[in-house]
């Protein structure tokens, strides 16, 4: 005899989000202006959401686009976002313009990555930094928290590695709240947590304005902050997953060490490709 574990209902699985989201439900219905009594019945099953509801419960609690698609075929419904691969015809003007944007960051590192930072696309000099990573590392999908931390990856060349290593951990923990509790992230934590990260950084004030990385490259030492953005307009669940991770020298030197390499560009089209694996033209 076998048994198949119940699919949660749209009631409990909102209710799920409005406990991870810390909010009673007299905020959630204060927020969302609908009677408190209506979110405790539909949560309790004793009244069905129209997707209307549903879009504007979980739009109030912040949950990610493909999560309201779940809500959507939890209480029945067809998804209203629609999911395509980043080499999708239809997403290629908005692709070709982070792309552009990439590509202007030069001399400075600059990725395009996805909700659970899988590099999407990268310039130049981030392949220059991570030449010498072992190659199963570097394997599509290239994950950068991983590449960061694993010590046959960048973690060996990071001067700051607990620090950083305690950075990435906090935003890893920020996205999975974010999400919801995302199984790959939680797996993901799971498994760079594992990983020798040094010794605990000193809790106090920093030096620093920001969290620099601090990387060795070749005999020199970058000294790099990072900078995110969105497509705020988003209405497909990929796009709305990617973030522009870009990076700026935290310091005069870096600044003139970066600015000096002027091989780092992109390959004409009749050149051969990069072997680097971020690589997506």
């Amino acid at each position: 005899m076998t048994s198949t574990a119940a699919t949660p209902s749209v009631g409990s699985e909102l209710r799920r989000w409005r406990e991870l989201r810390s909010l009673s439900q007299l905020a959630l219905a204060t927020k969302a202006d609908v009677s408190t009594r209506h979110v405790s019945f539909i949560e309790n099953g004793r009244a069905r959401p129209t997707p209307e509801m549903i879009i504007r419960l979980a739009e109030v609690m912040r949950v990610p686009m493909d999560e309201q698609n779940r809500l959507l075929l939890a209480g029945g419904f067809a998804p209203r976002y629609p999911q395509r691969a980043p080499d999708d015809e239809a997403l290629a003007p908005v692709m070709a313009g982070l792309r552009c944007l990439l590509d202007a960051h030069v001399p400075y590192p600059a990725l395009l990555l996805d909700d659970h930072w899988n590099v999407i696309d990268a310039n130049e000099p981030v392949d220059a930094l991570i030449t010498g990573c072992d190659r199963d590392l570097l394997e599509p999908p290239l994950n950068v928290i991983r590449l960061c931390l694993h010590p046959h990856g960048l973690a060996p060349r990071i001067r700051n590695l607990s620090t950083w290593r305690a950075h990435l951990l906090r935003q890893l923990e920020q996205r999975i709240d974010h999400r919801g509790g995302d199984p790959d992230l939680v797996a993901l934590r799971h498994e760079v947590t594992a990983y020798s990260g040094g010794t605990t950084p000193p809790v106090g004030p920093s030096v620093d304005p920001v969290v620099p990385l601090e990387i060795e490259a070749g005999d020199d030492v970058l000294r790099l902050f990072s900078v995110a953005s969105q497509v705020e307009s988003a209405s497909d669940v990929t796009l709305g997953g990617l973030h522009l991770e870009t990076f700026l020298p935290a310091d005069a030197r870096t600044r003139g060490l970066l600015g000096s390499r002027r091989a780092w560009r992109r390959p004409r089209a009749d050149e051969a490709p990069s072997s680097a694996p971020a690589r997506r033209d």
